[in-house]
């Protein structure tokens, strides 16, 4: 190799600075400096999920490179939603907001840092996007659209600051999965909605069973709400997976909305006290990684209803995704004694029972599970999660037996399947996933 050659390749970067940081410090320069760490401390351990590489740090900013830009967008779009959720009761003038502006392109390698207008270019759009957002460069979108479940706003053509060529912007944000049909005859229902399927996002089948379960929970909450039309969940599911034009199918069903949540919002603007409309709002935002606003509107639920079962076991479901598997319990128990033969127990006892674990409970953990095993013997993860309990209190045979039944409803449900599909990006609860996974290969669950 001839000395002094460059070395050149292809690379995804991501830029990322907070906004207004300068006035931030002149506010409160220990606490800013204090509250940007620990921030990192999170922002740093999901970058390292999807793989990325930090390339140096630049006081409030960060430059990183990634082996695809499918990994850099998850990544940002995660980071957005966990720092969504951490300045939660935050006054807005003290909010720290991070840009982030995402690239396709070449680089030039010099040691461990990359230079050229590869990484140029993810810096410029990095200010273009608003505080608390994503903007990402046309050889960017090209790669990711239709690969990652978020919106795109085509921004036109850009001129950026000390790049030559105009660049073609876009901007990410979080899919609501939710449009108004347009307008229908006087025929059709005020509010009148249909819950089309979740979609599952890592067509890994044991989520299958998961998604479904959302889609048929807001399904039946929303039909409670009075005055409501919603379309059956048969009917529905008759879309799973397809293509839809939800201005055509508003036509089709004679409905107005469909619904992952501005048709919940609309519901709210009719009926601002209904219970039921807030816990469904909340769940949308629990399973969107928003759980501390999901608490909220479920706390508003009871606040209107107090024997609302569904709300207890909502934030119980918040809880343990944020790392407080401590409080799941008493949420759970709660709602049984509201509704002990409700339809939704198996999934109830099941959170319930993992909460344990992630306690080290595990004898506790045991009688949840079995409660859930109970309810609904159809339900894979139930016994993969009975499996791993038993497997760690030196119930082997037993521990065998359960996760091949779970096996023989989901044959192809695997450790690295399980590790690679989280609910929730929260570190407390990732870390408690850690055990879950060699109890799991003590169980002979394949590692995938």
């Amino acid at each position: 190799m001839l000395e002094g050659r460059v070395h050149r390749r292809l690379a995804a970067i991501l830029a990322a600075d907070v906004a207004g940081y300068s006035r931030l410090m002149g506010l409160d320069e220990v606490g800013t400096a204090r509250t940007l760490r620990e921030h990192r401390a999170v922002t740093d351990a999901l970058m390292a999920k999807h793989r990325g590489r930090l390339v140096k740090t630049t006081g409030d900013g960060v430059l990183l490179e990634f082996p695809s830009v499918v990994d850099a967008v998850e990544c940002a779009v995660a980071v957005q939603a966990v720092m969504a959720e951490r300045n939660q009761g935050i006054t807005e003038d003290q909010r720290m907001l991070f840009r982030i502006g995402i690239n396709l392109g070449d680089i030039l390698i010099e040691g461990d840092d990359i230079l050229g207008d590869g990484v140029n270019v993810a810096a410029r759009l990095e200010g273009v996007a608003e505080p608390g957002g994503i903007c990402i460069s046309s050889s960017a979108y090209e790669q990711v659209r239709g690969k990652v479940p978020v919106e795109f706003t085509d921004l036109g053509e850009q001129r950026l600051k000390n790049i030559d060529r105009p660049i073609r912007a876009y901007v990410v944000g979080l899919s609501a999965n939710t449009h108004q049909t347009a307008p229908l005859p006087s025929s059709a229902p005020r509010l009148s909605i249909v819950v089309l399927p979740f979609a599952n996002i890592g067509s890994d089948p044991e989520q299958e069973y998961f998604v479904d379960g959302v889609t048929e929970s807001l399904t039946t909450d929303l039909s409670r709400i009075s005055g409501a039309f919603v379309i059956a969940r048969n009917t529905a599911f008759t879309f799973k997976g397809k293509a839809v034009d939800v201005k055509k199918l508003g036509r089709e069903l004679n409905v107005r909305y469909v619904l992952a949540e501005a048709a919940v919002t609309k519901a709210l603007s009719l009926a601002p006290n209904h219970p039921w409309a807030h816990d469904v709002l909340g769940l949308v935002k629990i399973f969107t990684n928003r759980a501390a606003q999901g608490i909220a509107e479920c706390e508003r639920a009871l606040a209107l209803d107090r024997n609302l079962a569904q709300a207890h076991a909502s934030i119980g479901i918040a809880t343990f995704f944020l790392g407080r598997s401590q409080e799941t319990e008493a949420h759970m128990e709660q709602a049984l004694r509201l509704s002990p033969r409700d339809t939704h127990v198996y999934i109830w006892s099941l959170f319930a029972g993992q909460a344990k674990f992630w306690q080290g409970a595990d004898a506790e953990a045991l009688v949840w599970l079995r409660r859930s095993l109970e309810a609904n013997r159809n339900y894979p993860f139930a016994h993969f999660a009975l499996a791993a309990v038993l497997a760690l209190v030196g119930e082997l045979d037993e521990a065998r037996a359960t996760a091949q039944a779970g096996l023989a409803l989901n044959p192809i449900f695997s450790i690295r399947r399980y590790r690679t599909h989280t609910p929730s990006n929260h570190p407390v609860y990732l870390a408690g996933r850690e055990r879950v996974y060699e109890a799991l290969r003590l169980a002979g669950v394949p590692e995938g």
